[in-house]
């Protein structure tokens, strides 16, 4: 597939049914090693003056690693039939299943962070701030029945670099 890098500004997205419905794979390493993970927690945005994206992971996920070890992950929004993918992709581990291999996912290898060439948009974002969610700061005591076993979330926030789209999405 040729992708063709827009101006982020440019972009028309739906940022509520883009996570929500449709998900996303984060994808974090290089040719050596690298890790991918369905995402429907997350968010679009600016701060900071600069176009991010928030994306949400718990520790114990082995996608959180490469996200700790690298200063850069993709986000890429697959095209419409795939969802059995991303099904596969959030519900087994990279730790003992070649996600990548048994998938048929083509990892396109930026120079920063790899995207899969099955994606109709992928960002390419630099971390530029990571936290924990703290429970003590939730307003809505309700929040906190999602975390049964206290495993919070880390919050990454990357700035959006390179913002792809697949040349026949012009």
């Amino acid at each position: 597939m040729s992708f063709k890098e827009i101006d982020v500004n440019s972009l028309k997205i739906a940022p509520f049914s883009s996570f929500q419905n449709d998900w996303a794979l984060v994808t974090a390493g290089n040719k050596q090693s690298l890790n991918t993970m369905t995402v429907s927690w997350g968010a679009l945005g600016v701060i900071w003056q600069k176009p991010v994206t928030f994306i949400f992971i718990r520790p114990q996920r082995y996608t959180f690693e490469f996200l700790e070890k690298n200063d850069y992950y993709s986000l890429s929004f697959l095209k419409d039939g795939f969802k059995n993918i991303l099904g596969i992709c959030g519900s087994k581990s990279g730790r003992n299943f070649d996600k990548i291999k048994e998938t048929g996912l083509i990892p396109i290898f930026d120079r920063k962070a790899p995207y899969f060439d099955q994606s109709k948009l992928a960002f390419i974002c630099r971390k530029i701030h990571a936290q924990f969610i703290d429970p003590s700061c939730f307003v809505d005591e309700s929040i906190n029945s999602e975390y049964k076993n206290k495993d919070y979330h880390k919050i990454f926030v990357g700035e959006i670099e390179k913002c792809l789209v697949t040349c026949e999405n012009e």
